[in-house]
């Protein structure tokens, strides 16, 4: 599983024109799900997100998560992070789990999410969307669950 995460000040998200997930401080997080993902690559993005120290101190020192600041999470499918442009010029997609499985995965990242208390808003699975994001800092890490071994 991989994450693109940002400090944000606010994100938004649409659907045919209308917002359907909004959040002011916290975290946008892109999330693809790849073939091999499993409860365990949930768990382990989850925790890592959850507990980034990201967000500045009283010193403006990168020290604190985002239930330390009590942000909010705005989460958004995005199956293009497992898009490979090494050949050719139209990335492959292969890599990327599609279809009822990632749905379920999808949604079970979000309910583990959810389990923590903070606001969480979505975009919609499988759906084009339109995504705002006002970066603060900017900060953008990429998470991948396959690197943490």
């Amino acid at each position: 599983m991989r994450a693109v995460v940002q400090r944000v000040k606010r994100s938004s998200v649409k659907v045919n024109g209308e917002i359907i997930g909004e959040i002011s401080k916290g975290i946008n997080v892109l999330v693809g799900i790849t073939k091999d993902d499993n409860d365990e690559d949930l768990k382990y993005i989850k925790e890592k997100i959850f507990n980034l120290r990201i967000f500045s101190d009283e010193n403006d020192k990168m020290n604190l998560s985002v239930k330390d600041v009590k942000g909010e999470l705005l989460i958004i499918s995005q199956f293009t992070l497992y898009g490979d442009a090494r050949k050719g010029r139209r990335p492959s997609f292969i890599e990327a789990l599609g279809g009822e499985e990632a749905v379920k995965l999808y949604n079970d990242f979000i309910e583990l999410c959810k389990a923590e208390g903070l606001k969480i808003q979505t975009g919609e699975f499988g759906s084009d969307m339109e995504v705002e994001i006002i970066n603060d800092g900017p900060v953008t890490l990429l998470l991948d669950s396959k690197k943490n071994f």
